[in-house]
């Protein structure tokens, strides 16, 4: 394969785009200028993430198979969502967004820890053509406001707080430092998550189980066929050596090449329990939570927690519960729970794990 990407590359992505759904084909497979830093892909290809991660699997066996497998840090709290529970959930909030005038191109800024209404929110993002923008739900009001401003972000998702090491972490309030800072913003969804109490600015915010509730919402929502080259997100560097920097993703080549590399680089099969362990605040999970593996139709699994609570044993008794064969995760993340001896990883069964991943 890659012998042939070197010495065929027109003719080896060209045989590899097939596995995505087109609404309609491509003229040319790429244009590359490296004087002015343009590399295109798939020119004049129209297609839609949203429908290559979900619908087209609705027609297959897959359509009731699990594509998120949510694990809260409350321990117990979980949730499986198949890829038609996936369907009517992204419709609706897609549906919510076109009601309070989200459109094609405009920049939504996602605020939030990792629940389900991370990826729903990426998907229906997609789905409608709008340029998601994810913010590391840790990260401070003031990188929020940051991020919200240099992208010109008019829409907010956050939620009233989350959970992490066992305490209960105010989220809203640093949205609402970094909204009242960004006169671009228009309206804000709110995610129920932790319960605490949190103000609501009247015509701005909206509570998300309220309007996906709603009674004109429809689970039906029709995708905006997007051209290859058009936004798919904007996602900031981690600002650490200097102003953060927004990467911009386009459609048709990104969504390939996590597919590809998820399938290929983990050795995932139809049946096989997936998790990559990252936050879909990075790149990381972008890929290889959301798109890639939903692309492919895969199950998926969503972690919220930490490695080491309510023990450190975390990770491997989520292996352990839930048969995971292909586990990816971070030097960092093995280095806090190896020091504290194998004792931990003694205490499960871990003999469904047939891929070990490491970024």
């Amino acid at each position: 394969l890659y012998d042939r990407s070197v010495s065929d590359p027109e003719g080896f992505w060209a045989e590899s785009a097939e596995q995505l759904d087109w609404f309609k084909k491509w003229d040319k497979v790429r244009v590359v200028d490296f004087a002015n830093a343009k590399h295109e892909w798939f020119i004049g290809g129209k297609l839609n993430v949203s429908y290559n991660c979900i619908d087209r699997h609705l027609t297959t066996w897959r359509k009731n198979k699990a594509a998120i497998v949510w694990e809260g840090e409350p321990e117990g709290e979980r949730r499986t969502y198949t890829y038609q529970d996936m369907y009517y959930e992204v419709c609706r909030f897609a549906n919510v967004l076109k009601k309070h005038g989200v459109k094609k191109g405009d920049r939504v800024s996602i605020y939030l820890p990792m629940i389900p209404e991370l990826p729903i929110a990426l998907l229906a993002c997609a789905r409608i053509g709008a340029i998601h923008s994810v913010v590391f739900g840790g990260f401070s009001a003031e990188a929020l406001r940051d991020r919200i401003q240099d992208c010109g972000s008019d829409t907010v998702i956050c939620c009233d707080g989350y959970y992490r090491n066992g305490k209960v972490v105010g989220s809203k309030a640093n949205a609402d430092v970094a909204m009242a800072d960004s006169p671009s913003v228009k309206r804000a969804f709110v995610v129920k998550r932790a319960g605490p109490e949190v103000p609501m600015v009247q015509g701005r915010d909206h509570w998300w189980h309220e309007e996906v509730s709603a009674p004109d919402i429809s689970a039906v929502c029709e995708p905006e066929w997007m051209d290859a080259e058009d936004p798919l997100f904007i996602l900031y560097t981690s600002g650490s050596t200097g102003k953060p920097k927004g990467v911009l993703h386009t459609t048709a080549g990104y969504l390939l090449y996590a597919a590809m590399t998820q399938e290929l680089a983990f050795d995932v099969r139809d049946d096989d329990v997936y998790w990559c362990t990252a936050d879909i605040g990075w790149v990381t999970g972008h890929s290889y939570i959301v798109y890639g593996p939903m692309c492919n139709g895969y199950t998926s699994i969503l972690f919220e927690g930490v490695p080491s609570y309510p023990g450190f044993d975390r990770f491997w008794a989520v292996c352990e519960k839930y048969n995971v064969n292909n586990f990816y995760t971070a030097p960092t993340a093995i280095r806090a729970v190896a020091k504290e001896g194998d004792k931990w990883v003694e205490k499960h069964d871990l003999s469904s794990l047939r891929v070990l991943g490491s970024v």
